[in-house]
């Protein structure tokens, strides 16, 4: 059973669009997860209705700050590079008062999702929550520079999860560079880490990632998060932020997923895993020629996120 990600309806880009490129970042992690379920279906996080019905647009997550009733509120969007801050955020409910209940998703009741404008790194964090409702991820961003903070969660009660994001600015000295060129292999701490299949506008395909070290396959992947393999996927430009789960539930080493690709451009992805109690995370940038079909009226919602 495939997991299927339905992305549509872009809107003005937030920033000049980047080039093709690719680059590896990193995140360790030693906590025991329980053996993932199958990971067939998940629920959609659906994008902004505008009006119109089934034929309606949809923002991909991210691109919003506030959706549905629903703010993301960041404490201090002001940081300094290099320097450890406690990045404090609220999820503020359609009352206006922080939300303290969430339902948990892939064992954690909120993801934070930070990356640069240029798209060169990337970290997957799982802050604290307080009684008051106050979120606190301790991190590090590592260069000055514009970067997008993501809130992947699910309030107690929605009957769907969604994306929030906000700007976060980093002060130092800041020395813009394109992102470094590469192919569809990548070595990421000692793993060889290949992409296979395509992103196509406008209809689902499959991609792989088959995941080896010192030549031999790699058979024994751990689950992270209830999966042995979690994609998120940033589109260069406006970083629109799509994230889609395995529809394998195999220890490796191929890992597949089911995506629909809008229309033309670049996308960086970021896959994670986890192998000998550390979680290893491989990145690419891939790019799609042509546009996505118009929409019909018998088209399905698109959406942008699944769990």
């Amino acid at each position: 059973m495939n997991t299927a990600l339905r992305i549509t309806a872009f809107t003005a880009g937030l920033a000049a669009a980047f080039g093709l490129a690719l680059g590896v970042g990193h995140a360790t992690g030693s906590d025991p997860a329980p053996e993932p379920a199958a990971h067939a279906g998940h629920t959609e996080h659906s994008g902004h209705d505008s009006g119109g019905g089934a034929a309606a647009e949809h923002l991909p997550g991210g691109l919003q700050i506030s959706e549905r009733g629903y703010t993301l509120s960041v404490d201090n969007p002001f940081v300094t590079a290099g320097s450890p801050t406690d990045l404090k955020f609220r999820i503020l409910g359609t009352d206006g008062k922080p939300v303290t209940a969430y339902q948990q998703q892939h064992e954690k009741e909120l993801h934070l999702i930070v990356a640069p404008r240029d798209l060169s790194t990337f970290q997957h964090l799982h802050p604290t929550l307080a009684a008051d409702g106050t979120w606190n991820a301790p991190t590090a961003v590592p260069a000055a520079g514009e970067y997008r903070v993501f809130a992947d969660f699910t309030p107690a009660g929605a009957s769907e999860g969604l994306t929030l994001g906000a700007d976060l600015h980093a002060a130092g000295d800041l020395r813009p560079a394109p992102l470094p060129e590469t192919g569809r292999t990548v070595t990421v701490d000692g793993y060889t880490v290949t992409l296979g299949g395509d992103l196509a506008p406008g209809r689902s395909n499959h991609l792989t990632l088959n995941i080896s070290k010192d030549g031999q396959p790699v058979t024994d992947l751990q689950p992270y998060l209830g999966a042995y393999g979690h994609l998120v996927a940033l589109r260069a430009g406006d970083l629109a932020y799509l994230h889609v789960h395995p529809d394998t539930t195999t220890p490796g080493p191929e890992i597949g997923f089911t995506t629909t690709a809008p229309s033309g451009g670049s996308y960086r992805l970021f896959l994670d895993f986890k192998h000998q109690d550390t979680v290893h995370t491989a990145a690419f940038t891939v790019t799609t020629d042509g546009a996505a079909p118009a929409a019909s009226a018998t088209d399905e919602p698109a959406a942008d996120h699944q769990h």
